[in-house]
């Protein structure tokens, strides 16, 4: 079985560089990507005082980006729905969805509370669940309906009529991201973070749930549903070179990940808040998979080795759990052909991030392009 590749993006600070340019140069990546026969640019969505996404509004630039591609299909991975007025998206999803052409994919998620504290959202962990529900409730059935009628607890809407349209019907395909169980059984495809041991137990969970709710179907839209996991991927001509871009790189990542929140609480006394911030709404299945009924096998020592990602770095939960692989491009597949093992049918990139600059993202994509995704790509 081939795979397919998409990229997930933050848009991080680039030391030294003016934001216009930080811009710029990420659609002409963007452009690399859609030449290169890249499936889904995934783009996060974040707010101040987070630092790592310079594109809160992950609209503006997906509209510049549906100008820039002819391929790439364009995924907000996630609309954090509870800061989103579900009338507003919907608009703005089918606005996207004809700029694009029909390539627009709708990534959903809760986001964290803390940021929620922030925007002036509802930042109680079970009332933020309920906004999240509602919201995907309203978003799903004003795009697949000519008229609006819905009675929340926090939105009401009656006959209202749906003036736009999206390309795709009923709606966009849609993702789920850290949670296979949920994007399983509500039908979406799913990209999650961790190593390989703990994916191929979710990719076994995401299979056999989905199977259980939709029987061996497609999507909605007619594809098959998609799992993968994120790699943070830095390629050089040696393994050397490579672990000495990415370590810097990684370290630099994590702070903007974790720190100026973490700061900006403390200034404010909200320290509780943070430390409850990863606190789960009640029932809400877990994140991993449990391993006593979604078993694999025992591995090799010589298979674990291969299976191990390449360069060492990161591995430690830090980084909201992302993982990282650096090294050669006879490295990287080494690893690749034991990702393919796990039975995933997609493998998501991420090739700037930290304080890489964009020659050196691009050599890596360029090294990508050229010596990895011809050996797995399903064409």
């Amino acid at each position: 079985m081939g795979l397919q590749f998409g990229i997930f993006d933050h848009i991080e600070p680039v030391p030294g560089e003016r934001l216009g340019k930080i811009y710029a140069d990420r659609l002409k990546l963007l452009e690399a990507y859609d030449s290169a026969g890249f499936y889904a640019y995934h783009l996060a969505e974040h707010h101040t005082p987070a630092m790592h996404s310079l594109a809160p509004s992950q609209n503006v630039f997906l509209a510049a980006a549906s100008q820039r591609t002819k391929r790439l299909r364009l995924a907000p991975c996630v609309y954090v729905l509870p800061l989103h007025h579900p009338l507003r998206l919907i608009e703005e999803i089918c606005m996207l969805d004809h700029l694009s052409d029909g390539r627009l994919e709708v990534g959903v998620g809760r986001g964290g509370v803390l940021e929620a504290y922030f925007w002036g959202s509802d930042y109680e962990v079970e009332a933020n669940y309920q906004r999240f529900k509602e919201v995907l409730d309203v978003v799903k059935t004003g795009l697949s309906s000519e008229q609006l009628s819905y009675k929340g607890s926090v939105f009401c809407f009656e006959d209202l009529p749906m003036r736009l349209r999206p390309v795709q019907a009923p709606y966009p395909p849609m993702w789920y991201m850290r949670n296979v169980e949920t994007a399983a059984v509500d039908g979406m495809n799913s990209i999650i973070v961790g190593n390989l041991d703990s994916f191929e137990a979710n990719v076994l969970r995401f299979r056999e749930l989905w199977s259980e709710h939709h029987g061996e179907g497609r999507t909605l839209q007619g594809t098959e549903p998609k799992i993968g996991l994120v790699n943070h991927i830095v390629l050089a001509p040696t393994d050397d070179e490579a672990v000495a871009l990415a370590g810097p790189a990684w370290k630099e990542y994590v702070w903007n990940l974790e720190t100026p929140r973490r700061l900006e609480a403390e200034r404010r006394g909200l320290q509780d808040l943070h430390k409850v911030s990863t606190r789960r709404p009640a029932g809400v299945p877990d994140r991993e998979a449990d391993r006593t009924r979604y078993q694999v096998r025992e591995r090799s020592e010589e298979e674990r080795r291969r299976r191990a990602a390449p360069g060492g770095i990161g591995g430690d939960g830090s980084g909201a759990g992302f993982s990282v692989i650096a090294g050669t491009p006879e490295s990287v597949r080494t690893y690749m052909d034991e990702y393919l093992a796990t039975g995933a049918n997609y493998f998501v990139c991420s090739f700037q991030w930290g304080g890489l600059k964009h020659d050196e993202a691009q050599r890596s994509i360029d090294l990508f392009v050229e010596r990895v995704m011809p050996h797995y790509s399903s064409g």
